[in-house]
């Protein structure tokens, strides 16, 4: 059994990393948070210790590993910006960490993260669960099995819809999150480049604040992608059956059908992990590029390649 703690309890995906520690046999001993509303620790590790001061946490782990009952993996969910720091706080008390996505926000600091895992000995995982989604993984395979010299068409859209609150958190502040971009695109253009290869070109059409659509030509794949988190954006017909999110990708304008089977992507990650098979600095690091080009790019406007979806932008 190994021993966990939690840094970012309260967020949104917090509960799905508490379900993985549990599913795969081990123990929360400590969790860190801000804010003091995580009731759904309950459900998984009522005799977890919690803070809500980073210096008494980080005490608290030090305190752990003098009296050999050390933590063994950092789980972190917090905000985009603070991962970089959370993950050094892991490495420092001696343990491996597990960074929720984006691994960071800057490509630099995948190479300042890399030194102080040769200093401490201690491995930074990340969460790119979509590579362990099956159809994903199969669709990978075929596209390695296939014509060496084949360049597909490939158009990703993904709209979530988020309310008024969205702007107000650290989501909506670009410094903090990186942008929608980053935030809610980065595990798909991960999946993009695991697939079809490294980055030729790389052009972003329009970005604002709850739009974000572009081009980007990989190894094997001309990928026009569309990213929102504004309702107005939804197809009628799902807007009409009451649904907040659409995912579509078509590759050769045939539909991937990959709605099913998100339910236990964490575990499966987490088991890898613990297996010692994590996805580690160098495999975030080409997603973590694309993020950050695409977040400092000139949009170019609506000429060149892009995505259908822009023919009817701001309807």
């Amino acid at each position: 059994m190994k021993n966990f703690a939690l840094i970012g309890a309260a967020g949104y995906i917090a509960p799905r990393h508490m379900r993985a520690i549990k599913d795969t046999g081990n123990n929360l001993l400590a969790i860190m948070d801000p804010n003091d509303s995580i009731g759904i620790v309950d459900s998984y590790f009522p005799d977890a210790e919690f803070f809500i001061e980073f210096e008494r946490f980080d005490r608290h782990l030090d305190k752990l590993r003098r009296r050999e009952n050390k933590i063994d993996f950092v789980s972190i969910t917090s905000p985009n910006y603070l991962h970089d720091a959370h993950i050094r706080l892991a490495l420092r008390n001696m343990a491996n960490a597990i960074c929720e996505k984006p691994l960071v926000l800057n490509p630099w600091t995948v190479d300042n993260l890399k030194v102080i895992e040769d200093e401490t000995g201690y491995h930074v995982n990340t969460i790119l669960q979509l590579r362990l989604h099956p159809v994903i993984a199969e669709l990978k395979k075929k596209i390695e099995q296939g014509p060496a010299d084949k360049v597909y068409d490939v158009e990703l859209t993904y709209i979530t819809s988020r309310g008024k609150w969205y702007d107000v958190s650290w989501k909506g502040d670009l410094a903090k999150s990186g942008g929608m971009a980053t935030n809610i695109g980065i595990h798909f253009f991960d999946m993009l480049q695991w697939i079809f290869g490294y980055v030729k070109k790389n052009i972003v059409n329009v970005q604002e604040k709850d739009i974000a659509a572009g081009f980007l030509q990989f190894e094997k794949a001309r990928v026009r992608w569309f990213l929102s988190i504004s309702e107005k954006m939804l197809p009628k017909k799902v807007f009409e059956c009451g649904k907040r999110t659409y995912r579509s990708i078509t590759i050769d304008g045939t539909e991937l059908e990959f709605s099913e089977g998100f339910t236990d992507l964490h575990t499966r990650s987490y088991e890898e992990i613990l297996a010692g098979k994590g996805f580690g600095l160098e495999d975030s690091r080409q997603a973590v590029e694309i993020a950050f080009n695409i977040r400092n790019a000139f949009p170019v406007g609506l000429r060149g390649e892009y995505h259908p979806f822009l023919k009817s932008w701001r309807r």
